[in-house]
């Protein structure tokens, strides 16, 4: 279910309109003894106050008791309306039941990506995730928005990201890796922080806007610092400075995924057969077509294009570029392999 204060409301007007109707009804029938029909009857034009006739004459209690319904009905009701009204003119009904549909598949998930935001950013990164067929939750507390895109591949949680319970009904606890891209340093921080305390080993990737703040994300938890400005101030440069260089790493983007890719591979399990063996071995350009052009040793260091006495260890990523097919082939080797 959406936690939010436009569903709380809605939930709310909902059941003061029963309570009122329910109070009525029984009211009705115990003090004047009406029956099921003719208390409903009574309840509805009292609280509508349409001005229709009495079923029967009404005694002095069953009078007093109609002033009182009347009198803490007319607002309950009125406001009732308008709040269920709104859910209709500006689409929230709809999108509260088929969000709600969406919000229980992520439950079943495992490993996938938690977007704090979906301004440009946000919506930047999702799609780019997307088209990587990664499984996307967005957490966004403007409902306007999410109602704008509610037909993206996308699942929505609705709320405040450094809230317990919102991180927990995105399957934080499940989740892959978060990335927070609100605009205000601050409030990526208090993300990071919470994110933290609920999931010792996820990966967190938050934006930053100033440099001053790269530290104290980077101390509350955050596994990356990304400047957004400066990043796309350092690809402009390499637009002037080296054009060709820049588009061809352009090429070899996500967006670039009908053609050649550069991609990781984790070697987190890796199958027995391939450990302490080298990368020679494992025939990969052979078998594949694809180049491994990139090592990353679980300490952390980087080999630019390994020699192919690498020795493949536990733990390590393989940095490979390929097409899509060539990649998917790579993967597919070593799952062959695990199941033998």
């Amino acid at each position: 279910m959406f936690r939010s204060g436009h569903n709380l409301n809605f939930f709310i007007a909902i059941s003061l309109l029963l309570l009122i109707g329910l109070t009525g009804i029984v009211g009705y029938m115990v003090i004047e003894g009406f029956t099921l029909l003719e208390a409903s009857y009574m309840t509805v034009i009292t609280i509508a106050t349409v001005g229709f006739n009495e079923v029967h004459p009404l005694s002095d209690a069953g009078k007093i008791f109609t002033i009182i319904l009347i009198i803490f009905s007319f607002s309950f009701f009125a406001y009732s309306l308008s709040t269920i009204t709104s859910y209709f003119v500006e689409g929230r009904l709809n999108f509260l039941f088929t969000g709600n549909r969406k919000t229980g598949r992520i439950t079943k998930m495992k490993d996938h990506i938690i977007i704090v935001g979906f301004g440009r950013n946000g919506q930047q990164t999702a799609h780019d995730l997307l088209l990587l067929n990664k499984k996307v939750v967005v957490i966004e507390k403007s409902h306007e928005l999410i109602v704008a895109h509610e037909k993206d591949k996308v699942i929505f949680v609705e709320g405040d990201a450094t809230e317990d319970e919102i991180l927990e009904l995105a399957g934080i606890q499940k989740a892959g890796a978060l990335i927070t891209t609100l605009p205000i340093d601050a409030d990526n921080l208090y993300v990071v922080l919470t994110a933290r305390s609920l999931n010792a080993e996820l990966q967190i990737i938050s934006r930053a806007s100033h440099e001053s703040s790269d530290k104290k994300l980077m101390t509350a938890g955050a596994s990356h610092v990304v400047m957004p400005e400066k990043v796309g101030g350092t690809f402009m440069a390499s637009l002037v400075a080296k054009p060709d260089l820049a588009e061809f790493f352009h090429h070899l983007s996500i967006e670039g995924n009908e053609g050649v890719n550069l991609v990781e591979v984790v070697c987190s399990d890796l199958p027995s057969e391939f450990q302490d063996r080298t990368i020679h071995d494992m025939s990969i350009r052979r078998l594949t077509g694809a180049n491994i052009v990139g090592f990353r040793t679980p300490e952390g260091q980087y080999i630019i294009n390994p020699s192919g006495e690498t020795v493949m260890v536990k733990n390590a990523k393989l940095f490979v570029l390929g097409t899509p097919d060539q990649i998917e082939k790579v993967k597919e080797i070593i799952r062959q392999k695990r199941r033998h």
